[in-house]
């Protein structure tokens, strides 16, 4: 067997074999043999009918197509054990060059390499500040306004009030005509402190509202973006005429040690807002932590080389979509229907959106990869019983886990969540030293002994959908990576 191998711009090895004839005589003895057992010949047992008769049969290049897929799947393993190849995924049949000499050309994307520079230089101060008592303060009034009572009243309409309204629109364009585009009658809109996106009909409507009383009315003109949602307001100047119906007033409830016990079973107000505080606490930082993070990746990106077969992106691209999927799945929608709402073509959408996504998830993935195996990094017991149980309490609040594990889990399913926790475990272990080094308080790299350094050898672990979605819809700095 003779092997020519082409390297690629694109991470893959084309790699060109040629065979001995008899190898392909050989296979299509072998073929002829598995087609007889298909067809029906008459005057022959299934399978038992000589090459000739089936050659007669079947034909030359039903033959020949069989005995190829026969040869290749005995070649390949070959090829890359000559070779000394690690394919990243599966290669693949790029051409039959030839008959005869029979020769095949192989396209093996290779295992991804990543050169991280000098990353051990990167320098990044971590300045994380928590809340302030404002901020407390914000979250205790927002939780009374969860637990408030509403009253008509008879006054100016202020933030926090629920006011009905008569909305009527007119294109500009077409005022004389008076033909109305938006005509909503008793439409309840809630006057809120600051604009919102899906505030309807668009963004700061409320707020237009503050100072009116019932029966009053205001007029007032909106030019609506080119790419707003809805089809039939696009790129369209609207002249609005609103009409007060009724203001009904926020009536928050007495902040006591009462309402304390019926939010949170909290003993008084202050353990309520200690709980708070430290709710706070912890989503700042590891919001905080994420963006910390983010900035230190990329700093390290930017000197690093980091090489991929193209598989690789699509591979990561499938896990994106399916994550997509199933998130809609929860809201009871479909990967179509979000789609069409958003006025998107699937190709389109899967170039600008999912592929950039697959693309930061991988590069990241390989990125923190090889950071591991240079600083050595090894998860510890204690640290690996954690991030399991970290993983199981979540997975347990789950629906879907609730409703397919009914008794013992399996131990396959045990298995899985012990190897998430593992990738977990090791991905804030590779955090913490990004940190250290980003501080400039990293420990020296050990230096092994020759004779060890089979035995502490790690390996590079390829890019996994849990670790890719662990990296993007987890926390990286509050224990969970």
């Amino acid at each position: 067997m003779k092997i020519e191998t082409l390297s690629r711009e694109d991470h893959q090895v084309l790699a060109e074999v040629e065979v001995d004839q008899d190898q392909l005589e050989i296979a299509r003895r072998k073929a002829a043999r598995k087609i007889a057992q298909r067809i029906k010949i008459p005057g022959f047992r299934p399978g038992k009918a000589p090459y000739d008769v089936v050659l007669r049969n079947a034909g030359e290049t039903t033959i020949n197509e069989e005995a190829i897929e026969l040869l290749v799947d005995d070649i390949y393993p070959k090829v890359l054990e000559v070779t000394k190849i690690k394919p990243a995924a599966p290669g693949s049949l790029e051409e039959v060059a030839s008959m005869d000499p029979p020769k095949f050309k192989f396209l093996i994307p290779l295992s991804p390499t990543v050169d991280l520079g000098d990353y051990r230089v990167i320098r990044m101060s971590y300045d994380w500040q928590p809340p302030s008592e404002e901020k407390v303060d914000e979250s205790v009034e927002e939780l009374r306004r969860m637990y408030s009572t509403t009253e008509n009243v008879n006054r100016a309409i202020q933030t926090g009030d629920f006011v009905m309204t008569d909305v009527k629109g007119v294109d500009s364009k077409e005022k004389e005509s008076g033909k109305l585009i938006i005509d909503k009658s008793s439409n309840p809109v809630f006057i809120r402190a600051e604009e919102k996106s899906d505030e309807w009909p668009f963004s700061g409507f409320s707020q237009k509202l503050i100072g009116l009383s019932i029966d009053e009315n205001k007029t007032f003109s909106h030019k609506f973006p080119k790419d707003f949602a809805d089809e039939t307001l696009k790129g369209m100047a609207v002249n609005f005429d609103v009409k007060i119906k009724a203001i009904r007033g926020m009536i928050l409830p007495d902040l006591n040690d009462e309402f304390a016990k019926k939010v949170g079973n909290f003993e008084n107000v202050a353990a309520l807002r200690a709980a708070i505080r430290s709710n706070l606490d912890n989503q700042s930082k590891a919001d905080y932590d994420d963006n910390y993070f983010e900035k230190i990746i990329e700093k390290i990106k930017e000197n690093a080389t980091i090489k991929y077969p193209p598989q690789l992106i699509a591979h990561e691209s499938e896990h994106v979509l399916e994550d997509l999927k199933q998130r809609l799945t929860q809201q009871k929608m479909e990967l179509e229907v979000y789609l069409k709402m958003r006025g998107l073509e699937y190709e389109k959408f899967f170039e600008e959106e999912v592929k950039p996504v697959a693309l930061r998830r991988l590069e990241r993935s390989l990125l923190l990869d090889q950071i591991a195996i240079n600083e050595k990094l090894e998860v510890s017991e204690e640290n690996l019983n954690s991030a399991f149980q970290q993983t199981w309490n979540e997975i347990q609040s789950n629906e879907n886990f609730q409703k397919a594990v009914k008794k013992k889990p399996s131990n396959k399913l045990m298995e899985s969540i012990a190897m998430e926790s593992a990738t977990r475990a090791m991905i804030q272990q590779t955090l913490n030293r990004l940190k250290l080094i980003a501080q400039g308080e990293a420990p020296e790299i050990p230096v092994e002994a020759p004779e060890k350094k089979t035995l502490s050898k790690r390996k590079s672990k390829k890019s996994e959908a849990s670790k890719s979605e662990q990296l993007d819809n987890t926390n990286t700095g509050s224990g969970q990576s």
